[in-house]
């Protein structure tokens, strides 16, 4: 069992080390050069693809709307013996829905035409293609928890905005799953609670017992370009086919739940 890993970051790098554990032998692809990885350069990596018996990719598009990998190794990805391959993309691609829910079948309305593109082309580059649409990430080291004790984190006070969101170890959980079960195609993976995130940063600061952070318009919070364009987007993530085709079953159902368990992993 050879897994190839395409940019081994917060969520893939944790699928690599399950899999490792699984028994895989595991080969990973880094945009810059260290010891025992791979980059898209390496002479290596032809070999490294048409050897692999699954393939992963993280790589999001880069500052032009291109994916990185595709625009190297398409042909060849898309003549690999690989048994699956899968691709991490965002639930972004649905764009903005007023809150309304989305499934796989939804349309495709997002902003960000590079990355349309590249789940789009992922999703049609094989026969054994999987790609798993992400909404916002948290676990271990990367939560509302720790944007806390960083410093001060805003709390937007916009009544109906909510987001879908997953624990990283869920991820894992149904990535690993689609090994076994559910055939090629698109996946939403995200738990069972969409919720407003000011209401997520409240409950990670009653855990951590620091106080909450006051509520605050968009204009007072002075937030990014990114972050102001975050807010102009409203939907809910329905993942039946995660745990309908997946057999997964949530271990952090919704965020009080992870972040109770991210708590325990803080250092004391």
């Amino acid at each position: 069992m050879q897994l190839l890993v395409f940019g081994p970051g917060y969520t893939a790098g944790r699928f690599a080390a399950w899999a490792a554990a699984a028994g895989f032998a595991v080969t990973t692809v880094r945009s810059r050069p260290a010891a025992g990885v791979l980059t898209l350069d390496s002479a290596e990596l032809p070999a490294a693809i048409s050897g692999a018996t699954h393939i992963l990719s993280s790589v999001p598009p880069d500052a032009d709307g291109d994916d990185p990998v595709l625009a190297r190794f398409a042909p060849l990805l898309a003549s690999a013996p690989a048994r699956w391959i899968g691709y991490l993309s965002s639930t972004g691609v649905y764009g903005d829905t007023r809150g309304a829910w989305v499934d796989e079948a939804a349309p495709l309305l997002g902003r960000r035409s590079g990355r349309l593109a590249a789940d789009q082309a992922w999703a049609a580059l094989h026969p054994q293609s999987r790609v798993f649409r992400l909404p916002g990430i948290y676990g271990p080291g990367r939560s509302a928890l720790d944007r806390l004790r960083i410093g001060p984190v805003a709390r937007i006070d916009l009544p109906g905005h909510v987001f879908s969101r997953i624990h990283v170890d869920d991820i894992v959980a149904a990535l690993a799953a689609s090994l076994e079960r559910g055939g090629p195609g698109v996946y939403n993976l995200a738990d069972a609670e969409p919720a407003p995130g000011e209401a997520v940063t409240a409950f990670a600061a009653q855990l951590l017992g620091v106080p909450v952070p006051p509520l605050q318009s968009l204009d007072q919070a002075q937030l990014s370009p990114m972050g102001r364009a975050f807010y102009g987007e409203c939907r809910r993530v329905a993942a039946t086919k995660m745990t309908r085709d997946l057999g997964v079953t949530l271990r952090y159902p919704n965020y009080r739940s992870g972040l109770q368990a991210c708590l325990g992993e803080i250092p004391r």
